[in-house]
């Protein structure tokens, strides 16, 4: 990467403006991906790592400095942080699976994510329709998954199964940018 696009999205970063985070993803995203994945060993943990750690990178823009470390580095450090504490929380488990609500990638309702900006309503009819049920439910009703599996009389388990299940289908549609679509919103909650 270049040193002036690297001093751009430090300005970028440090003015708060989100063309930093499309631009991090752009061209360091397939990178600490591999850093991610490399720690967890799992890809679906691994994108969870990624964006947890576009939101600590957000969170944190302020506090980077480049006389101490590139960003490269920095951005390195978080993410390889970032999948070592996923790690560590994942192993603690007791039955030592991987569950949905380790990730808050999986645990956001119609706050977190604005439908329109995905067009969600347009992609949301190329899916199956148990997927889709749970879905509209958690984004469009803006349900809790609790609330969902109490109105749609539908066990706790399975709707976080058909969740996980209709955002991996989703990600089929929008490809990678489900994963910066996700980031972007969730920063848009964070900073609202």
């Amino acid at each position: 990467m270049s040193t002036l696009l690297e001093k751009h999205i430090v300005e970028l970063l440090h003015e708060r403006d989100e063309k930093a985070i499309s631009l991090l993803y752009e061209h360091y995203g397939d990178t600490l991906l591999g850093v991610a994945n490399k720690v967890v060993r799992d890809e679906e943990l691994a994108q969870d790592v990624l964006q947890e750690s576009f939101v600590k990178i957000w969170k944190k823009s302020d506090s980077y400095d480049a006389s101490k470390a590139k960003l490269f580095t920095w951005l390195f450090r978080i993410t390889r942080n970032t999948a070592i504490d996923k790690l560590r929380s994942v192993t603690t488990k007791s039955d030592k699976e991987i569950q949905i609500d380790v990730s808050d990638v999986y645990n956001v309702g119609v706050n977190s994510i604005n439908p329109e900006f995905l067009d969600l309503r347009e992609n949301l009819a190329k899916i199956e329709s148990k997927y889709q049920i749970v879905l509209d439910a958690l984004f469009f009703q803006g349900m809790t998954q609790q609330e969902a599996s109490d109105e749609l009389d539908i066990p706790l388990g399975t709707i976080k199964s058909r969740l996980k299940i209709g955002l991996r289908e989703l990600k089929k549609i929008y490809g990678p940018n489900l994963l910066l679509m996700l980031s972007i919103n969730l920063i848009h909650l964070i900073t609202s």
